[in-house]
């Protein structure tokens, strides 16, 4: 989480260490928030591979290569809205649900979600973490604040959920939990911190084991999944993140918030995983930014510009290591 601090400046207990803490919770960039666990944010496009997997999972689609019928740009339903596409040129329009995730097209999402339903999409957001705490009782160590799906929805804020937007919110930490449990054949893992705890001698007192959180879908629904998140890296939005000799599955997000939607920089995702080749999947990544503050233009603001490479970067650590 950045941008971050040094604690050792107010360590003490001195009048001065209290007021350099003062400022470090006044500074408005927020360096004492914990941006990955306790910050919900519109997770926008990156949302559409839970989209992806609820469609699956409850048989609204089958075939990923079949054409979807959502019309570009897509007018919400009950209403006078219609909304485009990001990237020029792309080919969305009735697309199918692995073309629209190659090219993270809107309609075809907004229309799958449509399809899906507010309560089967709940249902599966919740299987992967949404709406509960997240928290291992065993060590506690880790606490995130509650991610959101809500429970009522009308038809068009229904829609609005498969792109991400709406009143969906979502932590960093929980759409890498969504990207881990895809890679990981659908079983979503308890999240923890702390690997084991050592005693004064170094030797191991308490050690950490795996345990399933949950069965978030079935392993050929996140299969399939993998498949289009893996293709969208190959020939998509997503291919900053590629890495030599390496399977990485990913997408792309770009969410748009504020009172009127566009009133400020949107916020860029990307989330993703690398496999080995014996097909182990040893990470999965969430990747936030902020632009606020940052110097560079609206244009260049995007889940697959700015989060991508520091996506890969993090994957190609892990997989060195």
């Amino acid at each position: 989480s950045t941008p971050s601090y040094d604690p050792s400046v107010f360590a003490g207990i001195s009048n001065a260490e209290a007021g350099k803490f003062k400022a470090l919770d006044a500074d408005k960039s927020k360096p004492l928030s914990n941006r990955a666990l306790r910050e919900t944010y519109a997770p926008g496009s990156t949302f559409k591979i839970l989209t992806a997997a609820a469609a699956l999972e409850h048989g609204v689609v089958s075939d990923i290569d079949a054409p979807s019928g959502a019309p570009a740009p897509y007018q919400l339903p009950l209403s006078t809205t219609k909304i485009g596409n990001d990237v020029a040129g792309a080919p969305c329009d009735k697309a199918s649900l692995k073309t629209g995730m190659q090219w993270s097209c809107n309609n075809v999402f907004l229309d799958t979600a449509l399809k899906v339903g507010k309560d089967k999409m709940r249902e599966t957001a919740e299987k992967f973490g949404f709406n509960s705490d997240v928290y291992d009782k065993e060590f506690g160590d880790l606490l995130a604040t509650k991610s959101l799906y809500p429970k009522s929805l009308d038809k068009p804020q229904t829609a609005l959920t498969g792109m991400g937007q709406g009143s969906l919110t979502s932590t960093p930490m929980q759409m890498a939990m969504v990207a881990a449990a895809l890679a990981n054949d659908g079983k979503l893992m308890t999240p923890h911190l702390v690997d084991e705890l050592r005693g004064p001698d170094l030797s191991t007192m308490q050690k950490f084991e795996p345990k399933l959180m949950s069965q978030a879908v079935s392993a050929g629904t996140a299969k399939k999944v993998q498949q289009m998140m893996e293709y969208t890296v190959d020939k998509g939005t997503a291919e900053k993140a590629a890495i030599d000799g390496v399977t990485v599955g990913g997408k792309t997000g770009t969410a748009q918030h504020g009172a009127n939607v566009n009133d400020e920089r949107p916020y860029a995702w990307f989330v993703s995983y690398a496999k080995q080749s014996d097909g182990s999947s040893p990470v999965a990544v969430a990747v936030f930014v902020d632009p606020k503050d940052m110097d560079i233009p609206r244009s260049e603001i995007a889940g697959g510009k700015l989060g991508g490479p520091i996506a890969k970067q993090v994957m190609q650590a892990v997989l060195g290591k």
